[in-house]
């Protein structure tokens, strides 16, 4: 009689997992109890094979299980097009994530906030970054100024073996690290950059084990796995980021002009619209777990994200052979000497934006993409969807399409150039993902890789060190990092 109950009990949980949960819901792989698809994902790698691999077999739309929670994938620029941009409301907000909540202790940022919080935050950084001159010349001389750095210290070791991954990761923290804070990690600020750097390293090594992710997307499974569990990992490294980011917002506190109209940097202009606000008795709204989290989006979004783009492009183009002597070809033609690449010469350089647009398609670095909600009630494909679901529009899937991106996986420039040697615009490329919800540093981040690759290979010819070239292999993990290598430069001219 036991037996017979236990086997019923059975049944019907099998029934319930495999059919009941998933009946209103468009088809996709069948999820495994508590832990769902998430096997595939940590098996494949990168991580976004097995999405691409399901799009073939479902469709441009079918549901992923999160461990116990659905996602509707969306994966063909059409079917994006429709959702995240043709009702775009409707997919504004973010679902949320109880680790990060941890992280944060709470709420906050822009990244993973919803509603009135969101869209007055989203709408202060844009304003305050057009105040600072992003996508001016001011933005660029803060910018140039990062690139002649790195040549002084590129210049120190030319014709030996050094480490270029090092030189620009320093370079673009130096950039984000101005329009936030306003100063750079120069001299006697290296020790505190240092620092920060084995932070991010600390982050791409501990939050990629198996137990981590497991955790993640299976909590109640995870927590019996061997090894450090994700509350303990965040514990650690939560407070040393914290400590950072608060040390900076009170010194910022103490030493700004409160009465000056001018913001040198996100942070000045932040407090001074938080005591204005306070004085009108708002103490809620931008409060300062709020600067430090948006603080925090804006450093992780403006280092890590670009700092990882810049690494794989310097990748690519030392591991196919003839695109550096293209390009070389075509600066000294617009260029002729070794006067900076500004953003004026960006549209007479058509193959080195074609180099950045394939290395960006290539690299492929968010391997899925932002976890949305719903805002209401509505239908996609025809399947009728609940307001709250999560939905993902996979750029990874759209940027290896086969029918726009002929041989995906093959690193080829000119597929962005048209028969009129132009750069050919080509809408399924979106790194820098679609809607509302699309990144916010996106200008900056163009603008960044733009004037630092251009500016690198004008100056220098890059060969590979005695190991050869960096490899560009990404199936060791599941997501995409920055390669550690070294390289020889000889300057040009």
């Amino acid at each position: 009689m036991i037996l017979l109950l236990l086997f019923t009990a059975l049944c019907l949980y099998l029934f319930h997992e495999m059919y009941w949960k998933r009946r209103h819901l468009p088809p996709g792989p069948i999820p495994l109890p508590l832990i769902g698809n998430m096997l595939s994902m940590l098996r494949e790698k990168p991580g976004y094979e097995c999405f691409r691999r399901w799009t073939k077999q479902y469709g441009d739309v079918y549901t992923f299980w999160m461990g116990t929670t659905p996602y509707v994938m969306i994966g063909s620029y059409d079917r994006i097009k429709d959702t995240f941009i043709r009702d775009g409301d409707t997919y504004k907000d973010k679902f949320p994530q109880p680790f990060t909540e941890k992280f944060r202790g709470g709420t906050y940022g822009i990244v993973e906030t919803n509603g009135h919080l969101w869209s007055t935050h989203r709408r202060f950084t844009l304003s305050s970054f057009r105040d600072m001159g992003l996508g001016k010349d001011l933005m660029q001389e803060k910018i140039l100024i990062e690139v002649q750095e790195s040549f002084r210290k590129f210049d120190e070791h030319l014709g030996v073996e050094q480490d270029i991954p090092i030189v620009l990761n320093n370079a673009v923290a130096n950039v984000i690290n101005q329009i936030v804070f306003g100063y750079r990690f120069a001299d006697d600020k290296e020790e505190e950059f240092s620092k920060l750097r084995d932070l991010m390293e600390y982050q791409e090594k501990a939050f990629t084990t198996f137990k981590v992710h497991v955790q993640v997307f299976a909590p109640k499974i995870g927590q019996w796995l061997p090894g450090k569990s994700l509350d303990e990992l965040l514990g650690d490294w939560k407070e040393n980021f914290h400590t950072f980011f608060n040390t900076q917002i009170e010194n910022h506190r103490q030493k700004i002009d409160f009465d000056s109209e001018e913001n040198l940097d996100y942070a000045e202009a932040y407090l001074k619209e938080q005591r204005k606000r306070e004085a009108e008795g708002d103490f809620e709204l931008f409060s300062n777990k709020q600067l430090m989290n948006t603080c925090l989006d804006l450093w992780f979004a403006g280092l890590s994200t670009t700092n990882t783009t810049t690494n794989w492009i310097v990748c690519y183009i030392m591991n196919t052979p003839g695109v550096q002597e293209k390009m070389h070809e075509e600066l000294d033609r617009v260029i002729g000497g070794d006067r900076l690449v500004t953003t004026a010469d960006k549209n007479d350089l058509p193959y080195m934006n074609a180099v950045i647009n394939e290395s960006q398609r290539c690299a492929n670095i968010v391997p899925i993409n932002l976890f949305h909600a719903t805002t209401k009630d509505t239908v996609i494909a025809g399947y009728p969807i609940k307001q709250g679901t999560g939905v993902i529009a996979q750029i990874s899937t759209v940027m290896l399409d086969e029918k726009t991106f002929p041989d995906p996986y093959t690193f080829n420039p000119d597929r962005f150039i048209d028969e009129n040697g132009k750069l050919k615009k080509v809408e399924e490329l979106v790194p820098f993902s679609i809607g509302k919800r699309q990144c916010l540093g996106e200008g900056l981040a163009r603008m960044e890789l733009f004037l630092f690759i251009s500016n690198f290979f004008n100056r220098y010819q890059v060969s590979p060190s005695s190991e050869g070239p960096p490899s560009i292999d990404k199936s060791e993990r599941v997501g995409v990092f920055p390669r550690k290598f070294n390289a020889i430069l000889t300057k040009r001219h």
